[in-house]
């Protein structure tokens, strides 16, 4: 009995090293995977952010599209936003965007769901909320997202859905989330109306294991966030080298499949204890600490290393805002992007 016990010691020994030794291989090829060149970058878009700020919302996308000149954005589309009451549908801000957007041959992603860029994440309607029914909720979002795609699918400047925003990051204030199986409804109703456009699922590209949302999408979008804000640490800057996404790319592409990926947001504005727009609390001269014109051009550079080739802003309501302030090295920076 001894001896056996030995022998099974020395074979689970012997896997562990035989496991480990094949890991350090994969890890070790991932790492070399070629870094691609840059083929486009583009921006996240937020008409209400805009406004925040105390800015007009028209204005700051057509500064966008015409002195940025950016081609390629994305834009979420707010349930609470757009269902102002139950059935009744406000859909003119959206439609005066895409029509200048196809003025300017630029191409949108409209980002559709309940959880959606932006605190508090999820976006219902009031007249959700008060239900306190999630099979109600349910019902009323598949609703919605009929009703939307019907409404954009044959629109010249749409290039893809965006079903939902990291569908699997547990994250937001009245925000639980609806799992797997919905998000697959979510996605076949969004399939089976309009089978001309690609569909994007997106993960956190610090905060998830990303095969569950990579088998699920057309494209994949992972976020790209370099120094925060938590309670309980203050600031701090991810330590992850560029290869450490070629790697977890290689990684979840094993198990889901190759597909088309892209940055989906990269992190170029502050993230710290308020909001930027609530000047009071963190005023612009604090912000520029913690981003600034030399720090967007590290994200930049860091971001190239990763192994995408496309990459979507977040922050530019933020640039226009600073610009206005006197400060404009940022936007004038952006512009040598796009």
């Amino acid at each position: 009995m001894e001896r056996l016990k030995k022998i099974l010691k020395r074979i689970l020994k012997i896997s562990l090293l035989v496991i480990f030794a094949f890991f350090l291989v994969v890890l070790w090829a991932l790492w070399d995977v070629p870094i691609r060149e840059t083929k486009s970058f583009g921006a996240t878009y937020v008409d209400w952010i805009s406004e925040k700020y105390g800015m007009n919302g028209r204005q700051v996308f057509l500064e966008i599209l015409d002195d940025l000149k950016v081609k390629n954005i994305r834009l979420p589309v707010y349930w609470n936003k757009v269902e102002v009451a139950e059935d009744v549908h406000e859909f003119g801000e959206i439609d005066w965007q895409l029509a200048e957007a196809k003025k300017r041959g630029a191409k949108i992603i409209l980002n559709i769901g309940r959880k959606l860029p932006r605190w508090p994440e999820c976006h219902q309607p009031e007249w959700v909320l008060e239900k306190k029914d999630e099979i109600y909720e349910k019902a009323k979002l598949l609703e919605f997202l009929k009703v939307v795609v019907e409404h954009y699918r044959e629109n010249p400047a749409l290039y893809a859905w965006q079903v939902e925003n990291e569908p699997f990051l547990p994250f937001g204030e009245n925000c639980p989330l609806f799992g797997g199986d919905f998000l697959d409804e979510e996605l076949k109703l969004v399939r089976a109306l309009d089978g001309g456009h690609p569909v994007i699922v997106t993960d956190s590209g610090e905060l998830s294991l990303w095969s569950r949302a990579q088998k699920r999408s057309d494209i994949f979008g992972t976020t790209m966030y370099r120094t925060v804000w938590q309670e309980n640490l203050g600031y701090y800057t991810y330590p992850f080298p560029p290869a450490f996404f070629r790697i977890k790319r290689g990684l979840s592409e094993l198990y889901a499949g190759e597909r088309p990926s892209v940055v989906i947001e990269l992190q170029a504005e502050p993230w710290g204890p308020h909001e930027n727009y609530e000047h009071d609390l963190y005023p612009l001269s604090e912000q520029l600490l913690h981003f600034n014109d030399r720090i967007f051009r590290e994200h930049i550079e860091y971001a190239k290393k990763t192994g995408f080739d496309e990459f979507y802003l977040w922050g530019v309501e933020w640039w226009y805002w600073a610009k206005l302030q006197g400060h404009e090295k940022i936007w004038e920076e952006a512009k040598k992007l796009f």
